[in-house]
């Protein structure tokens, strides 16, 4: 049983609009320029009307594994059935599209966790959710250069500066540009000139899910495959003709390697979990597609459990992943929830959806009556020690399931909190 401490509460509407990063404290140790704006906004040197929630205000010191007390445990282990979590879990879904699968992990107290599940090993077009398998892919690659020191990862994240290039080309999604001297804040989509250090592309892979980002991140990552302890001082012009040199089969074979195999090694069945393809046409031009892309309920969580462990990669780079994913730009989707208002979340949101209007449908954006796949991934953190991982997803044809996500998450809240 969990006490529910109120720290106090926002509206929906400003709730839509407040941004969760990094922690906001983290730009002196990152170079994320962003966070800068939101630590001023902090010291109340910039005013804002959207002023963050207590779960979003944790430092970056504050962020902890929860599961490596557990750590030499198999991770098969977490997953036996908890019967009563499980009879409960299974009375959610009355009156739900059938499509939704499912499995919770409450980690509360490590010494006694509780799983239950749905449909967990049913696979489905992760969407933006597989851009945590480019995050692993950097710092497995990371570690790759710099076996022995973690500072030096961390200094090639902050300082190293590339290109958008047509990797960047072509995404909806903006990106926010921050600009410290002149203190002005711009969002717009990302173009190929576009300049960013390593940290500053993942930031805006994961927050705003930008796909350009994506994109570059994983190209970083296969060219630190190629070029390994030479990558650090490799240039722009060096890695444009690498790629225009080198055989687009080869390309491909790297760059899907270089995304799946860490999975592999972790001990994900490339059923489970599996990257197919870049995130934007642009990088078409140098790779290609290979293999299809799929997620499990069962192997995202295989995921979030080994972070939790520190066993992804080793336990610095799992902690330093945890960081990245602790808030979206926005909550959306499951974060919505008001429940988790209070809460800290690390959390990613991913959709895929699929039109065919040829005999007169309806079909809409997140409304596809093709495909119309919806799935978060998300770690809870109550400040009453009330501690799970979700991973939901689902493929309701011609409905934005986001409302229902959002109904779920709150009552998977409430059944967690009953213990």
């Amino acid at each position: 049983m969990y006490t529910a401490i109120k720290l106090f509460t926002l509206p929906v509407l400003l709730l839509l609009l407040i941004a969760f990063i990094y922690p906001i404290d983290g730009y002196e140790r990152t170079g994320i320029k962003r966070l800068k704006r939101l630590e001023l906004i902090q010291l109340g040197e910039i005013k804002t009307t959207t002023p963050l929630p207590a779960g979003a205000l944790k430092s970056w010191e504050d962020i902890n594994l929860q599961l490596t007390t557990l750590r030499t445990d198999s991770v098969t282990s977490f997953f036996k059935e908890d019967d009563k979590l499980q009879k409960e879990i299974s009375t959610l879904f009355r009156g739900l599209d059938k499509s939704y699968s499912l499995s919770i992990l409450d980690i509360s107290d490590p010494a006694n966790v509780r799983y239950a599940h749905r449909n967990e090993t049913l696979g489905y077009q992760p969407g933006s959710v597989g851009k945590l398998a480019v995050l692993v892919a950097l710092f497995t690659q990371l570690q790759n250069i710099y076996p022995d020191s973690w500072e030096d990862r961390i200094v090639l994240l902050k300082n190293k500066s590339v290109k958008a290039g047509v990797w960047g080309l072509t995404d909806e999604h903006t990106v926010p540009i921050y600009n410290i001297e002149k203190n002005t804040l711009v969002k717009r989509q990302v173009i190929a000139s576009d300049v960013f250090t390593l940290y500053e592309w993942v930031d805006h892979m994961l927050s705003v899910s930008n796909n350009g980002a994506a994109s570059i991140v994983w190209r970083e990552a296969l060219l630190m495959a190629a070029f390994g302890s030479a990558y650090p001082e490799l240039t722009e012009e060096q890695a444009m003709a690498y790629f225009k040199e080198t055989p687009k089969k080869e390309l491909t074979d790297l760059g899907n390697d270089v995304v799946n195999l860490p999975l592999r090694a972790l001990g994900i069945t490339t059923d489970e979990w599996r990257l197919g393809s870049f995130f934007t046409k642009g990088a078409n031009t140098y790779v290609g597609d290979k293999g299809g892309s799929i997620g499990t309920p069962l192997g995202l969580m295989k995921f979030l459990v080994m972070l939790e462990q520190g066993n992804v990669v080793d336990e610095a780079s799992s902690l330093e992943m945890k960081r990245l994913m602790y808030m979206t730009d926005r909550r959306i989707r499951y974060a919505q929830a008001p429940a988790l208002k209070e809460a800290a979340v690390y959390f990613k949101s991913g959709s895929l959806y699929k039109c065919d209007r040829s005999n007169g449908e309806a079909c809409g954006k997140y409304e596809g009556n093709v495909q119309n796949f919806m799935n978060s991934v998300i770690i809870v953190e109550h400040p009453d020690n009330c501690k799970y991982m979700v991973v939901l997803m689902s493929n309701v044809l011609r409905k934005n399931s986001a409302s229902d996500h959002m109904y779920l998450a709150s009552a998977i809240d409430k059944m967690i909190r009953k213990g």
